[in-house]
């Protein structure tokens, strides 16, 4: 998300919730809508507790495993934000909260997110929608590895001699 739509969601998100208080608390009354408010904040708090102990049994059994938790970490991200907008008061942040706490939806966003990301690690190996890929697996068995400093080698044009050169007489 661009950092430019943060101050807009930061004035857009309060007048929603106060819109959304004055239509409710119109229909229900105060004390229920304010009773609705607490009790939605008393469910998000016991559906957090529940979900983050699973989560964190979760994450220690795959680290036990010797897997990446990945998948786990971005659950635990989505349930730490289902957490805290459960908590803040409003009908509209605690629809969003709770649609989190769905494993289905949170499945969604996942999938949504780690299409578009690559984990690059030192030494270019790559992680990327919860494959592995080293460096060498697409390199056949065959010949030596050469691998260069950047001050080892030269851009520009090749040495026709090379053993290295495809278009050298060799072939």
């Amino acid at each position: 998300m661009p950092f430019a739509l943060i101050p807009f969601l930061l004035l857009i998100v309060p007048v929603v919730e106060i819109a959304t208080f004055i239509l409710i608390g119109d229909k229900i009354g105060l004390w229920p809508t304010l009773g609705m408010i607490f009790v939605t904040a008393l469910v998000g708090t016991f559906l957090l507790r529940i979900q983050g102990f699973q989560l964190l049994n979760h994450i220690k059994e795959e680290t036990n495993s010797g897997k990446i938790p990945g998948r786990a970490l971005g659950d635990g991200a989505m349930i730490l934000v289902a957490g805290i907008l459960l908590l803040t008061p409003g009908f509209v942040t605690d629809t969003i909260g709770f649609s989190l706490f769905i494993p289905f939806v949170r499945s969604a966003i996942w999938s949504f997110i780690a299409s578009r990301i690559t984990v690059v690690m030192p030494g270019g190996t790559t992680f990327s929608n919860n494959n592995y890929e080293s460096p060498r697996d697409n390199m056949d068995a065959e010949g030596p590895i050469i691998d260069l400093e950047e001050d080892e080698y030269r851009t520009g044009e090749s040495d026709p001699d090379s053993p290295w050169n495809r278009n050298s007489p060799s072939d």
